[in-house]
């Protein structure tokens, strides 16, 4: 830190000095007129000795500077890349004494013709020369860099500046919401927008964030799912409709979960959860290929292939084949014993929340148990019914399970989809039930939503609906880690003392 202060320090003094000379060091504006990838590729076979007729005009950051007397080389790094550029004091008279004030970091503009050195290296003579941003703190030493992931996290300025391929993840990112956008715009479904301030959360199992709105005197929060507003425009008889949504969930941060994160919803009119799965392995599919030739691609030690159709499995199948059960005389866990399940927690060191029935014992066995093993595209289906109140129960009469899938890639849920529970006096009850669960200290539980109930009396139809979380994606599909690396600014614990 010390030493910073004596950089920074210096950097004022070389900012005080600029204005002494007359020259903003923060001008309004340049007119730039080429990037980095034009140049390095329009001139990449410019042989050495020759020069360009053509006059480019670039702008950038300085990453290095090495001065020799009377000429310098640098590079400059703008939107695209890097290009270097050469200055000689008889080729920029006075101008070339700038040089004495600018350290790397700093935005220049520079005019000049382009050649080759003799190492072969794309290069601008410069001719003219602007400086365009006087920084004051020095960027990390270049060959160590900002390494530290917290460090990188908390200030991803820093980071997308000395570890440029952080970029292409967001490039990527960008890229695949408007692939899933134009999916769904081509497939006919309006793109809306509902709130993300709410009077009453509800649409999934978590905890929200609340907060107070003064004009009205009343509590509000932040929306955990769009879920029920979407089922609304159902209702109102927009038949496949869709948002990307910032949904807000108070609950724990590690390398799959961020507070704040990104999924699109969609519902579809006339349709179920075989429908909607359809839909999630075609827009995997196509991203895949957008994004590296093929459906195949790496995600960490894994080889993934994402080619449709994907997998199905129910619950019931996956803790049969993946829990490891045999030993313990469980062949399929759908004949356990309340008790036999209720060991199989115990031995396991599963972690349960209050009394669990019998169905959310199963749920509880199979994401301790077997989600870290469904490492290909597979869709888990056949949810209890106990794990949401918005879901239809299997249309061949077990009314224990509900038509429900998850889709899982590299041990990690992807999304979620069901068969859209449509029945109002059926809805009215369960809802009901979880504002009683609620009451009684479930922090999940759904709070009683007359408006919806209201809605669902007006009748909607048979709806297919799916929530696909884009961060996940974006990590499965750019090989990233951590959620962290996949959000421009995710959510950090604050800074001690400034620090």
């Amino acid at each position: 830190m010390e030493e910073d202060n004596v950089l920074i320090k210096e950097r004022k003094e070389k900012l005080r000095k600029l204005r002494e000379l007359g020259i903003n060091p923060y001008p309004y504006k340049f007119d730039r007129k080429h990037l980095s990838s034009y140049i390095n590729k329009k001139y990449s076979k410019l042989e050495h000795g020759n020069k360009s007729e053509e006059v480019v005009v670039v702008a950038g950051r300085i990453l290095q500077l090495r001065k020799m007397g009377k000429a310098a080389f640098a590079h400059i790094q703008d939107r695209d890349g890097k290009v270097q550029i050469y200055l000689r004091e008889d080729g920029l008279k006075e101008k070339y004494d700038l040089l004495k004030y600018i350290d790397i970091g700093d935005f220049i503009g520079i005019s000049g013709k382009v050649f080759k050195t003799k190492l072969g290296e794309v290069t601008i003579e410069v001719q003219d020369l602007q400086i365009l941003t006087k920084t004051l703190r020095p960027l990390p030493e270049k060959f160590h860099g900002l390494k530290d992931p917290e460090l990188r996290y908390r200030m991803r300025y820093v980071d997308l500046i000395m570890n440029p391929e952080v970029k292409d993840v967001f490039i990527s990112r960008a890229k695949i919401i408007g692939l899933i956008r134009k999916y769904f715009d081509d497939y006919g479904a309006l793109e809306v927008d509902t709130p993300c301030l709410q009077p009453i959360y509800g649409g999934a199992a978590a905890r929200p964030f609340k907060s107070h709105l003064h004009a009205l005197n009343m509590p509000i929060y932040l929306r955990i799912s769009n879920e029920l507003y979407l089922k609304r425009l159902i209702v109102g008889g927009f038949d496949k409709v869709y948002e990307f949504a910032r949904d807000f969930r108070n609950e724990g941060i590690d390398k799959t979960h961020n507070p704040e994160f990104t999924q699109i919803e969609m519902y579809e009119a006339y349709v179920d959860y075989e429908h909607m799965m359809k839909h999630v392995e075609k827009i995997y599919e196509m991203a895949a290929k957008e994004l590296h030739g093929s459906t195949k691609f790496k995600f960490g030690e894994h080889n993934i292939d994402v080619k449709t159709p994907w997998k199905r499995m129910t619950m019931i199948e996956a803790v049969n084949k993946f829990a490891g059960l045999q030993n313990s005389g469980i062949t399929d866990i759908s004949k356990a014993s309340d008790e036999e399940l209720k060991e199989i927690i115990r031995n396991y060191n599963i972690e349960v929340k209050g009394d669990l029935s019998r169905g959310m014992m199963i749920q509880q066995i199979f994401e301790e148990l077997c989600e870290d093993k469904l490492i290909q595209p597979v869709f888990i289906m056949h949810h209890p019914v106990e794990s949401t109140p918005l879901c239809k129960t299997l249309r061949n009469g077990d009314e224990t399970t509900v038509e429900r899938f998850e889709p899982y890639i590299a041990g990690m849920e992807i999304a979620n989809g069901y068969s859209e529970l449509n029945d109002p006096i059926m809805q009215k009850m369960l809802l009901e039930q979880q504002a009683e669960q609620l009451q009684n200290g479930s922090e999940e539980a759904h709070p009683y939503d007359e408006d919806f109930v209201r809605a669902i009396e007006y009748g909607m139809p048979p709806t297919g609906g799916v929530g696909i979380g884009i961060d996940r994606m974006v990590m499965i599909l750019t090989n990233s880690a951590s959620i962290r690396d996949v959000i421009l600014f995710p959510f950090m614990k604050e800074e001690s003392n400034g620090e």
